[in-house]
Parts: C-alpha cells; structure tokens; sequence
C-alpha cells in the first residue's frame, strides 16, 4: 500500500471515530465506502454484514419483548374479565361501556339498587346466594301474569335496553313491577338472549322463584254449575307439547290438569312461555301414581276415558269416534306421552277410548297427530257436548 493509501486510511478511520460520536453510522459507511479503494472495500463489506447483525438482532430483540409483553398483556386481561362481575350483579353496565366501571359510577348505581349494595364487586357466580333458588321467566305474557298473579316471589326484570322498552307492551310490564317493588334493571339484548337460552325474550325476562307441581288432592267444587272435566297427562316430556297443552285446557274451560311426575318434564320457564304465560294462571297437580287417582274416581261414578291414534291396534275397550262421544257425567280424559301414547296400566282403567277420525287416506308412519293438536280436538268435542246437555 502506497504512503498516499496510508495516510487516506488513517484520515478516514479518524473521520469515522469523530462521525460515530455524534451517532451517524450511516455517514460513517458513505464516507469509508467512498474513499476506500475497491480492494480495500472488502474490509467495509464486513464492517456493513457485522452491522446488518447486529441491527437484526436488536429487531428480533424487540420483536420477541413485544410478543412477551403481548402475552403478558392477554394473560392479564384474560384474567381481568374472568374477575368481571356477571350481568345479573351489573345492574349500572349497559352495552358498549367498559367493564371496569368507575367508582363512581358504581357508588350512583348502587344508591338506586340497595340491595347491590352488599355484594362484592369480585363475586363470579351468576347470582347471589338468594337467586340460587330463584329462575328466570321470559316473555311478555309469562312475565306479566307471573307478576300480577302472585304465585311467584319476584326478584328482579331485565328489561332490554332501547327503543324496544317503549313499546306499550313492555312499560306495562315495567309499571307492574314497579308497582310491586321488584328492581327493574336494563340491559343489552345478548344478556337477554344469555337468560332465555337464545329463546323469543320479547324484550324483558324476569327472575322469580319457581312454579311446582300442586299436590293438593281436594276436589275443587266443578265451575259454574257444569259437568266437571279432568285431564290427565301421561309422560308429556317435550316442553313445548306440555305449554300448549295448558294453554288449550285453560281456554277451553278443563277444571283440573293433572299429570305423573315420573317420567314428564318440569314446570319449567319455557313451558311458561309456551302456554304464553297461561301456566302463571291454571294449577297443575303432580302424582306419583295416577292408578289410584283413577281407581279412585272411577268408584265416585266418573268416566275414564282414554285416547288412542286412528292407526291403533284393536283392543278389548270399545274405541269411539270423538264426535260421537257424549259427555253426561264427571269424566277424566287420558292424554299419552309423545310416542308410545298411553301405558298398558292406564289403558286397563279406561272404560272407553276415543280417537279422532283422519280426513284423508293416510301414509304409513303418520297415522297419528301430535299430542298437544290431538288435546286441543278432543277437549273441544268433549266440552261441546257438555254444554249441549246440560
């Protein structure tokens, strides 16, 4: 290397050293990259993949504490909502505000709701201790007639925040809680859905204690002055079936529902919200053995009467078209459950069995109507002959 080279190398390492103390590595590069010859760049070349590294490094640096503190950050929220108190402890959050609510906020909410007041924000289970034996009723008919009713003890109305708690429907409903001192609270519409099981709320859902089975076994005196009817369900086990059921007896003028506890579904809130509300109103009585219940009534002089689809088998019991049938004197009608229809025991206390004539020539597999249609008939044609004989 000539003296020339020499010198021009060592004014450029010393330009370099003042250059990177002002933190300039770029300027640093293009004055070695310029002055340098071409055999010498080999040198810079080095210098620039050591450099290339490093930078590299600091990025993947940086990228991995990122990620960690991205982690870190979900593993803390995940958390936090965990710690959240549920929607039916929530009665100052509405939809879109954030869940960490103010202490503030919090102190006014709990002012308007005393008996929140007592609860600590950290609780994670749905309800208190006290709504442990409370359910949630949904509708506007079931919740109406459940409040105005006085069969339940009422807790608290959700009622769905928005232009649809002014509907006339759900400020009636509204008014009659607060008129008798249950906490009305507004909420979004997917905390409904949550309390209704993705079920038609309308607009409002209501925490109440349950409805059971009655087991009073007194005969009520027979309403006004007629020929008493009873029906009496067998394994009814599909909710729906059994709120349309009572819906039917109610409006048609049935003076006792009764039905077998073993084996039947539960007076449950969707069953409420099937006989639209009607299952708040009418009593149904639960036995464990409905033999003795029928052997009973058969001794006082009532007729048993059973049901059987237009496809059946033929049976030792006379089998009657419903339009035929004549009802003179008390009578229980037997309803089956959804399948196999009547249990053999029951069907060897009925003394005549009824069934509804088809219309048509029928396919094979669908001789039969679904239990709560097939109710609806049959009570219709036994009261209609009631009221034309007495």
């Amino acid at each position: 290397m000539s003296l020339h080279h020499k010198l021009l190398l060592g004014w450029t390492r010393r330009l370099n050293k003042s250059i990177s103390r002002v933190g300039s590595q770029f300027a640093c590069h293009h004055v070695s990259a310029t002055l340098l010859r071409p055999e010498d760049s080999s040198i810079n070349s080095v210098a620039r993949r050591q450099r290339r590294v490093s930078n590299t490094s600091v990025v993947q640096h940086k990228r991995v504490a990122s990620d960690g503190w991205q982690k870190h950050d979900r593993s803390v929220q995940s958390k936090a909502w965990k710690n959240e108190i549920p929607v039916l402890q929530r009665p100052y959050q509405r939809k879109g505000e954030d869940s960490r609510v103010s202490s503030e906020l919090r102190r006014l909410s709990l002012d308007d709701f005393p008996a929140e007041k007592e609860k600590m924000a950290g609780q994670r289970s749905t309800v208190d201790s006290r709504a442990e034996r409370y359910e949630v009723v949904f509708g506007i008919s079931p919740c109406l007639l459940a409040l105005t009713q006085g069969r339940r003890q009422a807790r608290k109305l959700f009622v769905k925040d928005g232009e649809a708690s002014h509907r006339a429907s759900v400020i009636q409903v509204c008014e009659e809680a607060h008129g008798r001192g249950v906490q009305v609270q507004r909420v979004s519409k997917k905390d409904l859905d949550k309390m209704s099981w993705g079920r038609v709320h309308q607009g409002v859902c209501l925490q109440a204690s349950p409805l059971g089975y009655l087991t009073e076994d007194r005969d009520p005196a027979p309403n006004r002055g007629d020929t008493p009817l009873w029906l009496v369900l067998e394994r009814i086990q599909d909710p729906m079936n059994l709120g349309a059921i009572l819906r039917s007896a109610y409006f048609l003028g049935v003076d006792r529902v009764l039905t077998s506890l073993r084996h039947s579904c539960p007076l449950s809130p969707v069953v409420s919200k099937a006989s639209s509300g009607i299952m708040e109103v009418i009593g149904v009585y639960g036995y464990e053995n409905l033999e003795d219940l029928l052997r009973s009534k058969a001794a006082q002089g009532w007729q048993v009467v059973g049901t059987v689809g237009a496809g059946a088998e033929e049976t030792r019991t006379p089998v009657t078209q419903c339009s035929d049938f004549q009802m003179t004197r008390p009578t229980v009608l037997l309803m089956g459950g959804e399948g196999d229809g009547l249990s053999p025991q029951l069907l060897s206390l009925c003394r005549t069995l009824l069934t509804i004539p088809a219309g048509r020539q029928l396919f094979p597999g669908i001789e039969s109507l679904n239990v709560s249609v097939a109710t609806g008939i049959l009570l219709h044609s036994l009261l209609s002959s009631r009221r034309t004989t007495r």
